[in-house]
């Protein structure tokens, strides 16, 4: 049986809260941290947010989640722990 790549020790503190997940992408993640493992983060009751779709920056976006609430439009999502740019908790985002 293969070993399973530990979580990061750091990103354990964040399961269970709602986090931001800031990708290479033009796609920012905003939901609950379920799990996360050497290749995948588990996200659940999260909004994946396209923002080639809107003038809006994920920044931007960001603040206006955190000010108005997660608009949930996933029940599960992995995002590939390669395309990680960033993470933090929604909690700790300043507003400005």
């Amino acid at each position: 049986m293969p070993d399973t790549p530990a979580t990061p020790l750091p990103i354990t503190e964040f399961i269970g809260c709602q986090i931001v997940v800031d990708t290479d992408s033009h796609y920012v993640y905003i939901g609950n941290l379920e799990s996360a493992g050497g290749d995948f983060l588990v996200l659940t009751n999260l909004d994946a947010h396209d923002t080639s779709d809107t003038k809006t920056s994920k920044e931007y976006y960001t603040h206006e989640t955190k000010a108005l609430g997660t608009r949930v439009n996933r029940k599960k999502t992995l995002i590939r722990m390669a395309r990680v740019v960033s993470l933090c908790r929604l909690d700790d985002v300043i507003t400005f």
